[in-house]
């Protein structure tokens, strides 16, 4: 585990983001940890939150024409991730899109840069693929190509077909998903902080009935 995911854990977990505890998941599962990006929700959380982004596609080293961010929940993140990738790397240009077509002005469902070359999707994390699906589909309409997606969390929960939703996606599109961390590495984390050790077996036993 990076350094900088170690502190992302860490800052996720003073914001509120990431809660231990039992909690129930919309499939049904009962879960020992929630993770909720929508408490990202002041100007400063939205800034640091963009830096991890940032420095998980840096971290990465991969290749990016554009950032997109599909609505409504890529529109901050892609936002806060352009302005941060500017200042740690270089100027990049960003895209999202508009749940309704725009039928005066510029028209059109897409808003900021063109679409064009190899575009990474920006999301917190990835459970149907629907929102992939919806992006991908849009991408690829304005004759780009999507590289790939960066989430916040990978659970790397197996589904009904014992695949994880992080699979599917990579399988079914051709992408990579770029997660800042996974389960792997709060398991990583709680191991070495002393006051979250009564979470670790419970984590741990999670893992091992739903983890790939």
């Amino acid at each position: 585990m990076q350094d900088y995911q170690y502190q992302f854990i860490r800052y996720a977990l003073d914001c509120g983001v990431l809660k231990f505890g039992d909690f129930q998941l919309k499939s049904g599962r009962r879960s020992p940890y929630f993770f909720n990006t929508g408490l990202f929700n002041t100007g400063a959380m939205l800034d640091r939150l963009g830096q991890f982004y940032a420095q998980a596609i840096i971290d990465a080293g991969v290749s990016v024409d554009v950032l997109y961010g599909p609505a409504y929940k890529g529109i901050p993140l892609v936002s806060a991730t352009a302005i941060a990738y500017a200042r740690m790397q270089s100027d990049i240009p960003f895209t999202f899109n508009r749940k309704e077509a725009k039928d005066h002005g510029e028209g059109g469902v897409l808003v900021g840069a063109p679409l064009q070359g190899r575009v990474w999707i920006l999301d917190d994390v990835i459970t149907a693929g629907t929102s992939v699906r919806e992006s991908v589909d849009i991408i690829r309409a304005a004759g780009a190509e999507p590289e790939g997606v960066v989430i916040a969390l990978d659970r790397q929960e197996k589904g009904q077909n014992q695949r994880s939703a992080v699979q599917e996606v990579e399988s079914q599109f051709g992408i990579q998903v770029l997660p800042i961390i996974t389960l792997a590495d709060i398991v990583v984390f709680i191991e070495r902080e002393a006051d979250y050790a009564d979470k670790l077996s419970v984590i741990r036993e999670y893992r091992e009935q739903y983890g790939l």
